[in-house]
């Protein structure tokens, strides 16, 4: 299925690896010129060295910390200037830090919202005016499966990622009309850093090796397994296509059936 992406032009935050990267590479194995981002160049030129040896679009990449306002502004600016304009925004921050209600102040409330949830909306000013001058836009949000069922000892992201949905929903709203469609992408339990870091932050709280935790989460997983970057990737390549034409404001898990609710 060829989904239409070649040409068209993405902008990827947090894109050096994990599942940034996964969706940077699956659109530009599509045809679309990708401007991947982090704050390590180290880390993005190796990224841009492995998607360019798989892509078929143009691959270039920005330094960017998202909680730097100044930064995100340049980093749009360095997309157009490279590559004419921007088609597509792929919003993601990492995750905020593990641990329950007690453990957090005023600050890591508000880092975490500056991470995860202002970042996105920062992104998204910066590219709304490409976008509407084309008439033809996708924004995807990245989320977590906590936005259908809360995770224990993630109360920051519990609450932030529902934030992003929020977010989402309103403005699939107010742009369809404008021929740009907003998605939310909530990945379950993928083979990242970041899932291996929870794992290991539960097997320290409990006590137990990081293996039985991982053993247990599988356990609950209808697939029995943890998904690979590259499945959750190619989701995200289909709902920032224009194959995807008659899809805004929905909400799509990743997680191999680990959300029970209807």
């Amino acid at each position: 299925m060829d989904l239409g992406l070649a040409g068209k032009v993405a902008f990827v935050s947090a894109s050096s690896k994990g599942l940034g990267k996964a969706a940077a590479l699956e659109m530009a194995r599509e045809g679309a010129h990708v401007m991947i981002s982090s704050r390590s160049e180290e880390e993005l030129e190796r990224t841009k060295a492995e998607i360019e040896g798989l892509a078929a679009g143009k691959v270039a990449y920005v330094v960017c910390d998202i909680t730097r306002p100044e930064q995100i502004k340049r980093a749009v600016g360095e997309t157009v200037k490279t590559f004419g304009t921007v088609d597509i925004l792929v919003n993601n921050g990492g995750g905020p830090a593990a641990g329950g209600f007690d453990r957090f102040s005023d600050e890591d409330w508000y880092r975490a919202f500056d991470l995860t949830l202002l970042s996105y909306i920062r992104f998204i000013r910066e590219v709304l005016p490409h976008m509407r001058r084309r008439k033809w836009g996708r924004i995807i949000n990245f989320a977590s499966s906590s936005v259908k069922q809360p995770i224990p000892e993630l109360v920051l992201s519990n609450t932030l990622r529902a934030g992003v949905v929020g977010l989402s929903k309103s403005l699939a709203d107010e742009l369809a009309g404008e021929g740009i469609l907003v998605h939310t992408v909530a990945p379950g339990r993928i083979a990242t850093e970041r899932v291996y870091s929870l794992d290991k932050h539960q097997a320290e709280r409990l006590g137990v090796p990081v293996e039985q935790v991982k053993a247990k989460e599988e356990q609950s997983i209808p697939l029995g397994r943890y998904g690979e970057t590259a499945e959750f990737g190619k989701v995200v390549a289909f709902l920032a296509s224009p194959a995807c034409s008659y899809m805004t404001g929905t909400t799509i898990l990743v997680d191999g059936g680990l959300v029970r609710s209807i």
